[in-house]
């Protein structure tokens, strides 16, 4: 057999133009088709090509799409996402199949209805696709079906009600896909729509996919449409939500929450506290205690997400009270004051009013007064003036006193009958406790929308904050002891004070108890003592060794460091992660997934139908991005994705977590990180791959652990000896040099 060499050429091959995409195209009955395509050529021309190949007219009638999972429609605008060694579908152009799948969801057949129905369900996730059908009215056809097709087949329901749950399953899930594009405007339904998907809520309790899509649309209803908030309030009330929480499915238990949690936030704020009255009568705390968070299974990101939401919904029913000054006139607040200074000195009888006694009297308040420790002894009623906390502190003092009342008059008389100067005042610190309460939890403002962090312990108790409180406040009092703090210079006195006790909440709050008195068990493990311990700790690590020679000795292996920290930081993005698609119209997870090729030249990346459980294969992500097409990565308000969301009024943990991938001249590839950490690995394997600097807050914070690290076991032998701060000086040179000994 002849072996045929091919000609040596003097010059290199020259890799293929950026323009020229080289894919596969498929179509039914015929071997797929290897072909080059020029991204500057109009698409129609290119679909145009490939009907001549295989000899179809009417080539305005057939469109490309993605053959994945997807089958996506391939648009001008989409079209440079379509990457080197993609298999592409020649189909019928998206007017063509949504007009075939309008006449066919209306077919007389059931089963070629039930067909049509569930193509139209995978279809409606494309968006060229959805606008095209509902250019067809499409949205109207399908909320007929809803309100009228139910009654039509009410007969059949019993006959066949496989295949009914299925064709309405398929319905309300096209009708989710297609409104969730935001073409069509929420505010367009009608009553009895509304009253039929409110129905499904209670009628098909045991049809799961049903119950999931009509809970998804309430939910979507309420946020966005205030016209329909109120029609939903009307036709869904709590105690028909209840028993859904009480199954064992969460995602159904998590769209409960949710639909809870959209009409707590779409409610006016006069009639917030009325529906937490209900909640509480409802018993839904103890429920969601029970059922979800002490159910025995882990709990997934997005239901964490709704009970984080829910949690500070509760705490925002604050707000009011603590931006409400008191009123130094109003008898019923200063009552509130009176009942402090009663349960703490439990006076026996009060004088007579006569003019002497009531100077008497006068007197004898204003020095009990002074032992709750209020600033103006005269009228306490001024010390609850400032805003925030305002009214909410005598609350959380009300409470104290009368809910933890042992503890209370403990803690006031143990303290007003001290002569040292050491004295915690009461009620100033109440005051400034209930404020950085407020701050912690940060009561009043809106839920951000990727956060999960909620605290089991909240859902343990009716008035979880009061009981906060009441722990808090006997915390203060001992650290106060334990630093030994003067109340003669209070403010100086407070910032000291405040600032441990905040560490020590914090700390204790990062642990997760399950319950107030593990958090109180948590917080008696973390003592003024201890908090100095382990800041002892924590600045060993940052400080110390700042001799010269440390120094240098530093800047010698930071670089070996640096290089450590910046191979760990690619070994992560070879491992991937799951990213989350921030949607506004309704919150409903969708996944994609990124990770680096191994040789650290590609970003393989795709949609997922579900979070994964470990890493995603790199042959199982459709899409590619070689690592030389990256012009830039930009953060924050600079990501496109973060323009184009501006006016959902995009919160700041948001914004934190955005990043962007900017390639070609107007590519981008946008995230949103999962959590603060994987924003900084993400945004630091990016700038090593691009040849920056790694810049993140975790890049600082390593660096400083590993050097110190480092340090301390090269410094072993060192132990006890002390380090000069400069080096010992140069010997002068010996008055001869015959001891040198001349080896040849």
């Amino acid at each position: 057999c002849p072996v045929f060499l091919a000609p040596k050429s003097s010059s290199v091959a020259m890799p293929p133009p950026a323009d020229i995409v080289k894919v596969a195209i498929e179509w039914p009955g015929a071997f797929p088709k290897l072909m080059e395509i020029d991204q500057k050529k109009p698409l129609s021309s290119i679909i145009k090509e490939v009907c001549d190949g295989w000899s179809l007219a009417n080539h305005d009638q057939y469109a490309l799409q993605h053959a994945d999972s997807s089958n996506f429609y391939i648009t001008e605008k989409n079209r440079n996402e379509i990457k080197n060694g993609a298999i592409l579908r020649l189909t019928t152009s998206p007017a063509q199949n949504a007009q075939q799948l309008h006449e066919r969801i209306q077919s007389s057949s059931m089963d070629a209805k039930l067909e049509a129905l569930k193509d139209l369900a995978n279809y409606s996730r494309d968006v060229t696709f959805a606008q095209e059908f509902i250019n067809l009215d499409g949205i109207s056809l399908l909320t007929q079906m809803v309100e009228s097709g139910t009654e039509r087949y009410q007969k059949l329901q019993k006959i066949m009600k496989p295949c009914f749950g299925d064709m309405l399953s398929f319905t309300l899930t096209a009708f989710v896909e297609l409104m969730d594009h935001g073409i069509v405007s929420w505010d367009t339904f009608s009553v009895a729509f509304i009253k039929k998907i409110a129905s499904y809520v209670n009628k098909f309790a045991s049809d799961i996919s049903i119950l999931q899509r009509s809970l998804a649309i309430l939910e979507s209803m309420v946020l966005n449409s205030h016209d329909l908030y109120q029609k939903v309030a009307q036709e869904i009330t709590i105690g028909q939500l209840i028993p859904h929480l009480q199954g064992t499915d969460q995602e159904i238990q998590m769209y409960t929450i949710a639909v809870i949690n959209a009409l707590f936030l779409k409610a006016p704020d006069d009639k917030r506290q009325e529906m937490a009255n209900i909640l509480a009568q409802k018993q839904l705390r103890l429920i969601i205690l029970t059922h979800v968070i002490r159910a025995q299974r882990d709990i997934n990101n997005e239901m964490a997400h709704q009970l984080y939401v829910l949690q500070v919904l509760t705490f925002n029913l604050l707000e009011d009270r603590m931006m409400t000054k008191m009123d130094p006139q109003d008898q019923a607040q200063r009552d509130i004051i009176f009942e402090l200074r009663r349960i703490a000195f439990d006076a026996e009888s009060e004088p007579n009013n006569s003019s002497g006694n009531i100077e008497k009297r006068k007197s004898m308040y204003t020095r009990d007064y002074k032992k709750l420790g209020f600033i103006n002894h005269v009228n306490p009623a001024m010390d609850f003036t400032q805003t925030p906390p305002g009214m909410l502190a005598l609350d959380n003092m009300l409470y104290f006193a009368k809910h933890h009342q042992d503890a209370y008059i403990r803690i006031v008389l143990e303290n007003s009958s001290r002569e040292d100067k050491h004295e915690c005042p009461f009620g100033r610190s109440s005051i400034e406790l209930t404020k950085m309460l407020c701050e912690i939890l940060k009561v009043g403002e809106l839920p951000s929308e990727t956060c999960n962090d909620f605290h089991p312990m909240f859902f343990t108790h009716d008035r979880s904050f009061e009981e906060f409180f009441c722990i808090c406040i006997q915390l203060l009092n001992k650290t106060w002891k334990e630093m030994r703090a003067t109340s003669e210079d209070f403010n100086k006195a407070r910032k000291r004070v405040m600032q441990v006790v905040k560490e020590q909440i914090m700390r204790a709050l990062t642990t997760k108890p399950s319950s107030l008195d593990q958090f109180k068990s948590k917080l008696q493990n973390l003592s003024y003592t201890e908090i100095l311990k382990i800041r002892q700790s924590e600045r060993m690590n940052q400080e110390d060794f700042q001799s010269r020679p440390i120094l240098e000795l530093k800047e010698k292996i930071q670089p070996e460091i640096l290089e450590l920290i910046k191979q760990q930081r690619l070994n992560r993005l070879v491992e991937g992660t799951c990213f989350r698609k921030l949607n506004s119209r309704r919150r409903q997870d969708k996944f994609w997934y990124c990770r680096l090729s191994p040789n650290h030249k590609v970003l393989h990346y795709g949609d997922l139908e579900e979070s994964p459980q470990g890493e995603v294969p790199h042959d199982s992500l459709q899409d590619k991005l070689p690592v030389a097409d990256i012009k830039a990565v930009v953060t924050g308000k600079d990501c496109p994705h973060m323009k184009e969301k501006g006016a959902l009024k995009q919160n700041k943990e948001v914004l934190e977590l955005a990043f962007s991938i900017l390639y070609d001249s107007s590519g981008q590839l946008n995230f949103i990180a999962p959590d603060k950490h994987e924003y900084c690995v993400w945004t630091d394997g990016l700038n090593a791959l691009l040849g920056k600097d790694m810049l993140s807050d975790l890049t600082r914070n390593d660096l400083d652990t590993l050097l110190s690290m480092e340090i301390k076991l090269r410094l072993l032998d060192l132990e006890n000896i002390q380090i000069p701060d400069a080096p010992p000086p140069i010997p002068k040179e010996p008055s001869n040099y015959d001891f040198v000994y001349d080896c040849n």
